[in-house]
């Protein structure tokens, strides 16, 4: 078995890391013998979807499969066998990272077709998973659209593979020192408190 974490996340050791780690060791603890690996995106170099068609192309190499060839290659291959995947990314301005839409754009793009109907190439049905990290809390996710803009990425994700499980991480602790930045809308006393219940 082979479960890999995407971290959309520009931090490597905060709030969306430290949940796909902790789901990484929930999937060791059950599948002891289970391959797993994070793989941060913003170590990477890479863009997103440059249309140049060659995943369409009739009988082209490569056909199916995205043909740039940057630090995302390898990736992409290595979740074409996968059993499942876990994408994590903090919430900027109601959505998921500029990062984590590149890597969708390049994984999912070249599995779909312009057949009637669109149907998709995708042979590995692979479970997958979501993780959302967020300042605002659950009233304010729902009140202000946020739910809109990620279930278009999980509506694709479970037409191409899976429905994903979600995982919701609200009013997260943003700074390692509270008294080193402007924020007056709430202390660090408030935050920390709510990540230690969490």
């Amino acid at each position: 078995m082979k479960v890999y974490a995407i971290n959309g996340s520009p931090r490597r050791n905060k709030n969306t890391a430290t949940l796909l780690d902790k789901a990484l060791e929930g999937v060791k603890a059950k599948y002891p013998d289970a391959e797993t690996e994070r793989i941060d995106l913003y170590t990477l170099k890479y863009t997103g979807c440059r249309s140049c068609f060659a995943c369409k192309r009739k009988d082209g190499a490569s056909y199916g499969k995205c043909a740039i060839k940057d630090d995302l290659q390898p990736v992409l291959e290595k979740l074409a066998t996968a059993d499942g995947v876990i994408f994590g990314s903090p919430i900027y301005y109601r959505t998921i990272t500029d990062q984590l839409h590149s890597f969708y754009e390049r994984l999912l793009f070249p599995y779909m077709t312009y057949k009637i109907g669109y149907p998709t190439l995708v042979e590995n049905k692979m479970k997958t998973a979501c993780i959302y990290t967020m300042n605002v809390d659950e009233k304010e996710m729902l009140r202000d659209g946020y739910r809109e803009y990620m279930n278009l990425f999980e509506m694709f994700l479970e037409g191409y593979f899976s429905k994903p499980e979600i995982l919701f991480a609200f009013d997260t602790y943003q700074f390692d020192d509270y008294s080193k930045y402007v924020c007056e809308t709430f202390t660090a006393e408030e935050k920390s408190a709510h990540r230690e219940k969490e």
